[in-house]
């Protein structure tokens, strides 16, 4: 990520995120200075990633501030009327609200827009205060607010191209489902093993299943192998010529290696496999898979 003008730099970051819920005191550079800002003054950032803060854990912080005052500057930019918006450190200022502060300790610089974005974005996810369905909306913004490529998207968090594709993907899931995941109730992993899966009320009553039975990755996993095993069975009078095992685990085996929809017309003589795919980065996706297997299969 470039820094503008009077930016901390990423070292400066870097300390900065060091953020715990003890509220721990860092050590930041020497040219970093600080400001006591008017609380009222301050403003949330609308474009905030995380949307959900846990209120037992704001309290604890709120005691250890009025225990030992704020160890972490928050980091602002100014705004329109002499005020501030928060662009990393809003969980500090809730808790500084609840402890009765009036004035707070801030580093005040010039970020632009996408800057002010991805510095939110670094903050919650280098403290995992995000869930992965947060995490991925926060992604997906700065991809079409600032016309950034998942590779290019990855470079500036921090994280490899394939986090930022498997996590982009929980944003296919029905809305019921994204908000298991958003809630904690659905564990990531689970979410993704759902994707494939075509018929939007079986995938949800599948996620509300692993949530209700605790079932593993790999209890769900065989859930969705038996859901293709079944749909590949004919339910109309059988023709002569029927799809053969064989030919439905290499369905189901492309649906799992792919993590997409195949569908399959015909049978073991004759027929048509379409792959979906439901945008670039997708195609791209699909497209490393085949290089690898070609590559395999030259060794």
């Amino acid at each position: 990520m470039a820094n503008a003008k009077g930016g901390l730099g990423m070292k400066g970051l870097n300390a900065l995120f060091n953020d715990n819920p003890e509220n721990v005191k860092v050590d930041l550079s020497d040219d970093i200075q600080t400001q006591e800002i008017d609380i009222t003054l301050i403003d949330r950032n609308p474009n905030q990633p995380r949307k959900t803060f846990n209120e037992d854990s704001l309290r604890e912080m709120a005691a250890s501030i009025t225990t030992y005052g704020v160890l972490q500057p928050l980091i602002l930019v100014r705004s329109e009327g002499g005020r501030y918006l928060i662009i990393a450190g809003e969980r500090r200022f809730r808790a500084c609200h609840m402890a009765g502060l009036k004035k707070v300790p801030a580093i005040v610089r010039e970020f632009s827009p996408q800057q002010i974005q991805e510095i939110s974005l670094i903050e919650n996810l280098h403290r995992e205060d995000l869930n992965a369905v947060e995490a991925a909306e926060g992604m997906r913004e700065l991809m079409e607010n600032h016309g950034l490529t998942q590779e290019e998207v990855a470079i500036r968090i921090g994280k490899s191209r394939p986090y930022v594709t498997n996590t982009l993907r929980l944003l296919q899931l029905p809305d019921e489902v994204t908000e298991l995941v958003r809630e904690g109730k659905l564990a990531p992993g689970h979410a993704r093993t759902l994707i494939s899966i075509d018929d939007k009320e079986y995938l949800v009553a599948l996620a509300k299943q692993a949530c209700d039975n605790k079932l593993s990755v790999r209890d769900l996993e065989n859930r969705v192998r038996l859901y293709f095993t079944r749909k590949t069975i004919p339910t109309g009078p059988r023709e002569n010529k029927v799809m053969s095992l064989e030919l439905k685990e290499f369905v189901g085996d492309m649906k799992r290696i792919f993590a997409t929809k195949v569908k399959l017309v015909g049978n073991d003589q004759k027929g048509r496999i379409t792959i979906d795919y439901f945008n670039a980065d997708d195609l791209e996706r699909i497209h490393a898979l085949i290089q690898i297997l070609k590559y395999n299969d030259k060794l």
